[in-house]
Parts: C-alpha cells; structure tokens; sequence
C-alpha cells in the first residue's frame, strides 16, 4: 500500500493551557505530510477532517481506505479537496482526468470510488488535502485561481496585506462542510488572520507553503486569554480546535491553504477578537 495513516485526538482547552512545546507539536502540529510515491492521511477528531499529503514521483499513488474510516473505499461517506501546491501534474477520479496547474483545486464528491495522484513531468507533484464526512454527493468539480472568489484584506502599513482565493467554498460551488481556499501575503507582509478569530462550530487546518527557504513562521493559537505559538516550517500544517484562534507572522511572507469542516457552512460565521485583548 502506498498510503499511511495517524489519528490526532481532541483536547480540552482547560488542558491545553498545561502543555509544554513538545506536547504542542505532537497535538497539533504535523510536520511530514509528503512523502516520495506515498500518500500520509492524519485523521483529525475534530469534525472528523483528514489533512493529507501526495507526493507522485515515478508512479501514479492511489487514495487508499484505512482502517478508522471503516469503508470499503475512502470517499464512501467522504468528500474531498485538492489543492496543487507543486507544478502542473493530474488527478484521476473515476477515470476522468483533471489537470490541476500550481494552487489550483479539485472538488471530488462523495461516491467516487478511484482517485489516482499522477507525477508531474515539471518536477516533483505536491498535492495538498482535506477530507471531511459527507451526507449528500455533490459533483466533481475543478476550480482555477481565476475562478475563486477573492477577497484582499489587510495594508503593508500593518504588514498584514493579503488576498484571500475562496476556492473551495458555498459561493463557488456546493459541498456538504468541506471549505477550503488558499490566502497569499503580499511582500513585506508577515501576518495572516489578524485581526483574529474562533469560530466554535468549525474547526480549522492550516497548511503553510511557500515560505522562502531559511524562513518559518509563528503560528499563534489557544485561547485569546491563554494564547501559545508554534514554529512551522515550509509545507507543514497546523490542526486548529474550534476554541483556539489561529493567527500566523513569518519571517517572509508566504502562502497558506485553509481549510475547515463543521456544523456551518457561512464562512463570515466567527468570533472576533480585538488583537488589544490577546494574552
């Protein structure tokens, strides 16, 4: 089999307030989602996501059930998306091929029982994705950068310029939970989701890409009164709990893909919190 899996468990914010780094990373950070001709899955039991990794590098990979979905194959109550984070190579689902070009996305609806991760003839295939459970089946769907709804938020003078592509989301095409979409800093900016937010009926993953070589970003979560921070290198994700905020500087600017999965489909539906109230 080429695909492996890990299962990260919910936590208590009462609880979190007692961990030290290394707990941290071990809960929420994963640091190794791409692997040579291999698929990596972590199953995240908040809202039941999947954050997972391809990486085609002499043959095509296959998405593969495992043992917690309890499926006969991994979209039977699941659906899932995509997006390229590496050069122009294709997915195969159920025998249609899509050609996803750098930050492009594929919506795949539940039911579709083959995917296949093809390599790249540009240079080494990243695929990045979400999976979340699913009680209707929507269609397959690819979506350009062009075609995202875009919003641009943000100033260089509070270094926090940035465009966010909803590529994933109700307003562009209809999904069961799954939203996902990828928000870009403008040079000389550093900060992405400020001013922050929770949002208790959704939780979220971060996956930080682009970050220049030599380069990390701090990535701020927990509680606004009991906030900590991570370190996260280039193409490493962040599982976020719907209690914790999830707030980011780098030593560059960079690009992240977001993703969530809950009971709310209004992506406009948080909590804010003034950055004045932080602790």
């Amino acid at each position: 089999m080429s695909s492996t899996y890990s299962v990260r468990y919910a936590s208590h914010p009462a609880d979190f307030k007692s961990y030290d780094t290394q707990k941290l990373r071990e809960l929420f950070l994963i640091e190794d989602l791409f692997s040579e001709d291999a698929i990596k899955n972590v199953y995240s039991h908040y809202d039941r996501l999947i954050i997972g990794g391809a990486m085609p590098k002499s043959k095509p990979v296959a998405l593969e059930t495992f043992v917690e979905l309890k499926a006969s194959f991994y979209l039977e109550r699941r659906e899932l998306g995509i997006i390229n984070v590496g050069p122009a190579a294709s997915v195969i689902a159920d025998g249609t091929s899509y050609l996803l070009k750098n930050k492009e996305a594929l919506y795949i609806g539940k039911g579709t029982k083959e995917v296949v991760f093809h390599p790249s003839t540009e240079g080494q295939a990243h695929f990045y994705f979400n999976s979340a459970p699913a009680h209707m089946t929507y269609p397959t769907r690819k979506v350009s950068l062009e075609q995202a709804e875009k919003v641009e938020l943000g100033a260089l003078e509070t270094s926090n310029h940035r465009t966010i592509n909803k590529l994933i989301v109700n307003s562009v095409l209809p999904t069961c939970q799954l939203q996902m979409g990828l928000t870009e800093l403008k040079p000389g900016s550093v900060w992405n989701t400020l001013p922050p937010h929770t949002h208790d009926r959704r939780m979220e993953a971060y996956f930080y890409f682009d970050v220049p070589e030599n380069q990390v970003v701090a990535h701020f979560m927990g509680q606004p009164d009991e906030t900590r921070h991570l370190w996260v290198k280039n193409n490493q994700a962040i599982i976020s709990p719907p209690w914790s905020i999830h707030s980011g500087a780098g030593t560059s600017n960079y690009t992240f893909i977001w993703g969530m999965a809950g009971e709310n489909l209004d992506y406009g539906d948080m909590d804010g919190v003034k950055p004045i109230d932080l602790k």
